[in-house]
């Protein structure tokens, strides 16, 4: 049994770090902010639950501690992504290659990227 909760830790540890690892790589090649917090507040999510269910596996932290802060991740992660992506919306940092921008008719502005 053992064992077996290494086996499944170790795999928990592998896609962890691969999410982790894409996550990192999209953060780095995507051009503007908005793409970035896509990729950073995703993947880089998912990576961290996992490595958090590894950790709980490999070592006595309890279950109920592991799924208490897996819940408050997955539910602040995406609202911190949001408020980022609203604040920089606000101040005015351009899409690169926007197909559409819901906003710009909302906030009174012209699509920028249409010019370019």
């Amino acid at each position: 049994m053992e064992t077996f909760q290494a086996l499944i830790a170790m795999i928990a540890v592998l896609a962890g770090t691969f999410f982790s690892l894409v996550g990192i790589l999209g953060f780095l090649r995507f051009p503007d902010v908005y793409t970035r917090l896509h990729a950073a507040g995703k993947v880089g999510v998912f990576g961290v639950v996992l490595l958090l269910l590894a950790t709980t596996i490999w070592t006595p932290l309890g279950w109920g501690r592991a799924l208490l802060l897996i819940l408050l991740l997955l539910i602040s992660a995406p609202v911190t992504s949001h408020a980022i992506a609203s604040a920089a919306y606000r101040i005015g940092i351009p899409m690169k290659q926007a197909v559409r921008d819901d906003l710009a008719a909302a906030q009174g502005r012209h699509d920028q990227n249409q010019m370019n």
